[in-house]
């Protein structure tokens, strides 16, 4: 009766001392988590290879294209307009000796017709006074004695008929030019600019007729700094020849919504430095911007503002790098082997909105870093991504700001 009792009270301790001894050796048995260790990445950044390649350089300016002759069209003489061409109106062209405007002639004939006249009378009077002449000296040497003088031979009256055809003459001769005048003629191949007479209007010496400007080339001047002249490699003092050609020049520009280009060449400099932007103007020329030299037959117009692109030195075994790896016009941020940051100074020879070219500091194959830090030093760790392989693109920084942050890829923290 006892041992009933004693079994009674023992068994459910015994149970819960083996459920506690079950669980403790389940514990035991169960594999111990592996410890971790946080690893922090660098500041991620973007990289792009740098290049090594033989460079054309160019040299980026804009200008106006202006005619390389224009001129108001004037008349010598006075009269009534009685034919102008059909030509010769706003944007007309013209060939060189093309009579553009007539003045009425009939007055001018009239005057050659009198000096014409007055010179056969000029002639008819020296010829008698060439025969009396030599009838005074046949005289004077069978009847004269010693030295005839000037006045017995009628030697001045000889000058004076001599005197008096030679006016005639030349009354002819100014009578015909001004019969001439009256053709008003194209002194080259042009277009008309503008238009200021018409038939019947009468007109004077030196009255403006109309503006004209020839097309068988024109100019643009474009403005150059000293350090675009190093790079196109322009002497301050330059006139092309036909054996120093001047550096040749791409001119484009968008006309109705289409973009046109055409080629010309420098062919002088201006003869002195701007004063108020110090800069020295090169003067490109291009031929027959309306026929041959033309984009399609689209001509290269006088008034058009073109963007030049002009050839500059070559340079070989330059280093070219993205522009957003320049850091404010001085540096660049190279990744080095170690994965930090290294910062350069950039031997800088040229920079586009695209690339830079630097002259040395950079190796080929090295990667630079396109994309903002907020604070660059030595020794900086990086998470480097490719931009290539990322499949990314990266905004171009304002070099005349601070770089910004970027994010950490693994945890968002602010740098």
């Amino acid at each position: 009766m006892i041992l009933r009792r004693i079994l009674v009270v023992a068994a459910p301790i015994g149970i819960i001392v083996l459920a506690i001894v079950g669980i403790a050796a389940l514990g035991a048995l169960r594999p111990e988590p592996e410890q971790t260790q946080e690893v922090r990445k660098g500041l991620a950044v973007f990289t792009e290879p740098a290049e090594v390649r033989d460079i054309a350089l160019t040299v980026d300016a804009q200008g106006e294209v202006t005619p390389r002759r224009e001129i108001e069209l004037v008349p010598e003489v006075s009269g009534k307009l009685v034919y102008v061409d059909p030509s010769f109106t706003e944007g007309g062209f013209f060939e060189k000796g093309e009579v553009l405007m007539r003045v009425d002639d009939s007055n001018y004939r009239l005057a050659v017709t009198r000096a014409r006249a007055a010179v056969a009378e000029a002639q008819q009077a020296l010829t008698r006074e060439r025969a009396e002449a030599d009838l005074a000296r046949a005289e004077w040497e069978e009847i004269g004695e010693g030295e005839a003088s000037a006045l017995a031979l009628r030697e001045p009256q000889m000058a004076q008929a001599e005197a008096a055809l030679a006016s005639a003459q030349a009354t002819l001769s100014e009578a015909e030019i001004n019969l001439g005048r009256t053709q008003i003629r194209a002194p080259f191949e042009g277009r008309v600019r503008t238009k200021m007479a018409d038939i019947g209007q009468y007109v004077t010496p030196g009255q403006s007729l109309g503006q004209i400007f020839s097309t068988d080339l024109v100019q643009i001047r474009l403005p150059l700094t000293d350090s675009q002249l190093a790079l196109v490699d322009l002497p301050l003092a330059f006139e092309g020849t036909d054996s120093n050609l001047g550096p040749q020049v791409k001119f484009a520009a968008h006309i109705a919504g289409g973009r046109h280009e055409w080629t010309g060449r420098i062919v002088r400099t201006s003869s002195a430095i701007e004063p108020t932007t110090r800069a020295l103007y090169a003067i490109a020329e291009v031929e027959d911007p309306y026929g041959a030299g033309s984009d399609n037959g689209v001509p290269m117009a006088v008034g058009l503002f073109v963007d030049a692109a002009i050839q500059g030195r070559q340079i070989a075994n330059a280093v070219v790098v993205p522009r957003e790896a320049l850091r404010n016009g001085e540096h660049v941020f190279v990744v080095s082997e170690d994965d930090t940051l290294d910062i350069r100074q950039a031997q800088l020879i040229h920079s586009s909105p695209d690339s830079a070219i630097l002259a040395g500091g950079v190796a080929e194959g090295e990667r630079v870093v396109v994309s903002p830090i907020q604070t660059p030093t030595d020794g900086l760790r990086l998470d480097p991504l490719s931009v290539e392989g990322e499949g990314v693109d990266v905004q171009e920084e304002d070099e005349a700001q601070d770089d910004v942050s970027i994010a950490r890829a693994n945890d968002g923290e602010p740098t």
